[in-house]
């Protein structure tokens, strides 16, 4: 009886997900995550992986990963503190920390175990943490499950910030201690935070400041070192979290900081601790693209160049898309269901850009996130922009109405608002219903133009097949 009444209700909410748009279902794609692959056996220009380098496919990151299976196995066998930390692991480590410009470095099995790592490890019951409103959904159940107090202010707005952090000075325990949490590079709007104005106002503060440089590493700063380092800000930061699983092709992340930092989350953070280690072929693929990354900075030259392309193609074709050298371009389009209609539109005219809806991104806010990479050729941006605007129009949709909006004025801060002036992440909810859905969604949030492009670029057209060819011809 109490099976069938189980069923029943999931059935009700899978129903109630439907007839908002919400649903979900995995597409099968064949081969590597290449410029083009087969997905559902059609060949599409994928225009929304995170291979932001191409070096998911690289010859001599499978060799690398090929090597480490036959030597270490495919798994680790045990968690870091148990067994299953390995030479390759403390290699990496040690070149990530050389990469970061930090002292030491702790490898985790992915991207959201990091951020709950370091945030349950940093901030805890009686303690304050202050979140970007646009932050990744591992760093707001990061913050959730902490226990702390948890405040949110207005995207990538230091005033807000400082206005929060000012307000909430007096909660918690006479010992409590305060963290502001932030991306760098935000993943659905391809914008950066002011980091050189946060890292100011937590100095001033006393507060500690975690940075995830999730999609920075590989493609922005100097030698695709990430914002952080484009600042000059590397070791103004208490906390540096870094993906493995994007720009460097593989899978895990990372934290990097000063050693006592790191020996303290080495001690502390549950999901380090309680994790099997990262296997030991993903680990060597990683360090094979790090290397890669450091030898031929041309790529990510290339990826600028390719962002470049696709957006003035965008924008030729009438999208509201502003110039730059972000590889995240969003295509807003609002309504859930037309966002589905035009990612089905696309992928029959040959561009695979996956629509993104709640609650991933704010209800009314779905759009297509399209993610250049540096295997990509100029021609490929040019024909995706040509597919996108044609598939728009075939569905009614102005392409001038697609894009980026730009910000919204922010409502003026006052200090005798009140309790209302006060944002913390929600409980879970699904727009336009009422059953609660397995993930959060946040307000509506001002969208953000991305950043101007820079001068003297230019652009290139050919993907790196002499490069590859090599690898290939080393390999054999």
């Amino acid at each position: 009886m109490h099976g069938d009444t189980g069923t029943g209700e999931i059935e009700q909410r899978l129903a109630e997900l439907e007839r908002a748009g919400l649903t979900r279902r995995l597409r099968l794609v064949s081969g590597p995550q290449g410029p083009t692959v087969l997905l559902d056996g059609q060949p599409v220009l994928l225009l929304c992986s995170n291979n932001y380098l191409g070096l998911a496919d690289h010859p001599r990151v499978r060799e690398a990963a090929a090597e480490a299976a036959m030597r270490w196995g495919v798994g680790a066998g045990a968690s870091r503190l148990i067994s299953g930390t390995m030479t390759v692991h403390r290699r990496l480590e040690e070149c990530l920390a050389g990469f970061a410009g930090r002292q030491s470095c702790l490898l985790f099995g992915s991207g959201y175990l990091a951020n709950l790592g370091v945030i349950g490890a940093l901030a805890g019951r009686g303690d304050t943490v202050f979140s970007d409103e646009l932050n990744h959904a591992s760093i707001v159940d990061g913050c959730r499950l902490s226990r702390a107090e948890v405040v949110v202010y207005r995207h990538a707005d230091v005033e807000h910030l400082l206005w929060s952090m000012r307000r909430h000075s007096g909660r918690g325990s006479a010992q409590g201690g305060r963290l502001i949490v932030t991306d760098s590079v935000f993943s659905m709007d391809g914008d950066v935070a002011p980091l050189t104005e946060i890292v100011e106002l937590a100095h001033a503060s006393g507060a500690r400041l975690a940075v995830d440089e999730a999609h920075a590493i590989g493609t922005y700063g100097p030698g695709g070192r990430g914002v952080l380092a484009q600042e000059g800000l590397e070791g103004e930061v208490d906390a540096i979290v870094g993906t493995l699983g994007k720009a460097l092709g593989s899978y895990g992340a990372y934290v990097c900081g000063d050693e006592e930092m790191v020996r303290y989350l080495l001690n502390t953070s549950r999901s380090f601790i309680f994790s099997t280690a990262p296997p030991p072929p993903s680990v060597a693929g990683a360090l094979a693209a790090l290397e890669l990354l450091q030898e031929r900075p041309h790529r990510v030259e290339r990826l600028s160049a390719n962002a470049r392309t696709l957006r003035r193609a965008l924008a030729s074709e009438g999208f509201a898309v502003a110039e730059g050298d972000m590889h995240i371009v969003p295509l807003v389009v609002g309504d859930e269901r037309d966002t589905l209609r035009l990612c089905q539109e696309a992928i029959e005219r040959g561009v695979f850009a996956q629509a993104i809806r709640p609650p991933t991104v704010p209800g009314g806010t779905s759009r297509l996130r399209l993610a250049a990479m540096a295997s990509h050729t100029a021609t490929d941006m040019r024909m995706a922009a040509e597919a996108l605007a044609k598939a728009a129009r075939k569905l009614g949709l102005d392409p001038a109405e697609l894009g980026t909006p730009l910000a919204e004025p922010e409502p003026e801060i006052v200090e005798e608002a009140g309790e209302a002036e006060r944002e913390t992440h929600e409980a879970p909810q699904v727009a336009q219903f009422t059953p609660s859905a397995p993930f959060d969604i946040e307000q509506p949030r001002p969208r953000r133009p991305p950043a101007p492009a820079q001068a003297g670029s230019s652009e290139a057209n050919a993907p790196f097949d002499g490069e590859r060819e090599g690898a290939v011809a080393h390999a054999a």
